[in-house]
Order: C-alpha cells, then sequence, then structure tokens
C-alpha cells in the first residue's frame, strides 16, 4: 500500500471511518427518504439498508476510537464486522438493483395489504390515486376527499361516501388505482437504495485492508520494547 507508515495509516483509518460516520448517515436518509416518497413501509431490503447504515455508524465510532488509541481488541473486531457487514451489505445491495417489475409490483402490494388506514390514506393523498390495483373490486380507505373526486362531481363509484367494493359496478377510471401512480417511485426507490448501498460497500473491503496493516504496524512513540 502507498500509505505504509504508522501515522499514515493512522491518520488514513481515522478519516475513513469519519467517511463511514457520513456514508451511515447517506445510506439512512437515502432509504429513508425511498420510503417516504414510494410509501412503502414494511419492504425489507429498504429496511435492511436503513439497518446497515445505522450497524456502520457504530462500527465506524468504534473505528475512529481503536485507530486514535491503536487498540489492539478494537481493531480486530473492527476488522470481522467490518468484513461481515460488508458481505451483508452487498448482498442486500444487489437484491434491491435485481428486483424486476414484477417483483416490485408484489413487493408493493404486500406492503399495501400489510400496512394501516392510516398510511393507506396517506398513499391515496400524496399521489391523488384510490385504492391500490382495483378500486372497484378491492377494499381500500375512503376516496371521497381525492381531488379526482371532488373535482368531477361523484360520477365514479368510488367517490360515493357509501362505496362497497363491488364486482358490479362500471369503473370509469377518473381516480386512477394507486399502483400505476406509485410505478416510477418504487422503482426509485430501489435503484438509489441499491446504487448508493453498492458503491460504499466496497470502501469497506478498503477499510478492512488498513485496519489490518495499521493493527500489525509498532507505535514509534511507544516503549521501544512493547508491541500495541
Amino acid at each position: 500500500m502507498v500509505c505504509g507508515g504508522f501515522s499514515c495509516s493512522k491518520n488514513a483509518l481515522a478519516a475513513l471511518n469519519v467517511l463511514y460516520f457520513i456514508v451511515a448517515l447517506i445510506l439512512i436518509g437515502v432509504s429513508a427518504y425511498s420510503k417516504v416518497v414510494s410509501i412503502i413501509v414494511s419492504l425489507s431490503l429498504v429496511g435492511g439498508v436503513i439497518a446497515s447504515g445505522v450497524f456502520l455508524m457504530l462500527i465506524a465510532i468504534i473505528g475512529y476510537v481503536g485507530a486514535v488509541k491503536h487498540h489492539q481488541v478494537l481493531l480486530f473486531f473492527y476488522m470481522v464486522i467490518l468484513f461481515l457487514l460488508f458481505l451483508f451489505q452487498f448482498s442486500i445491495a444487489c437484491a434491491c438493483l435485481a428486483v424486476n417489475a414484477e417483483q416490485r409490483s408484489y413487493f408493493a402490494n404486500q406492503a399495501w395489504t400489510a400496512a394501516s388506514e392510516k398510511s393507506l390514506t396517506a398513499v391515496q393523498n400524496k399521489y391523488d390515486c384510490c385504492g391500490y390495483s382495483d378500486p372497484i373490486k378491492f377494499p381500500h380507505p375512503s376516496c371521497v376527499k381525492l381531488a379526482c373526486c371532488t373535482g368531477h362531481n361523484n360520477t365514479d363509484p368510488v367517490c360515493s361516501p357509501n362505496f362497497k367494493p363491488n364486482e358490479t359496478l362500471t369503473y370509469n377510471g377518473i381516480c386512477k388505482p394507486c399502483e400505476s401512480e406509485m410505478k416510477e417511485a418504487i422503482h426509485t426507490a430501489f435503484s438509489s437504495t441499491g446504487g448508493v448501498g453498492l458503491f460504499f460497500s466496497f470502501t469497506e473491503i478498503i477499510g478492512v485492508m488498513i485496519a489490518m496493516r495499521y493493527r500489525n504496524l509498532k507505535d514509534p512513540s511507544a516503549n521501544p520494547n512493547a508491541f500495541l
């Protein structure tokens, strides 16, 4: 490695862990934003990246303390945990990028089914949509107050205050289903989360390599007979 001296390795590792702390904030922020814009509160893949971001933040603190104090035990566990985190984060990021349109639709449908009525109402208000896939056949929160209903004199059956799912009704499509309105947001959520996670996961390998070398260097300011 180019940075082979004790001081250089120490400063590099400390700086890298500061970067990891910032990266953790970015991971959490991007993933949380993805959850907000797509209103998918139960997507395990996006949640997994948030979890790895929180974990990376804790590891960054351990790594920084280990680098400053040249603490052998902290540096050892730092290397092991950071490598395991790389494997986890890399696999989650690849999973996010590998999900196709059909799988995204399936995840979104499962999330819609499991979400509370309050969350579903927030989705409908945000995207001015009614129901997930077919507003006539499947139950959903009331759409009466949506702009698509109030602006068309309630001509759509789903705009009726007394609406109940019924396959015999005729759906005129004034209020579009949320599946079509959310499609682009869901794609962006998976792509941004996977891309950020994949890019920064490779920096963790660099951290493992620097920590491994730094851990085996002797502190020139320490007792010549001691190897910390």
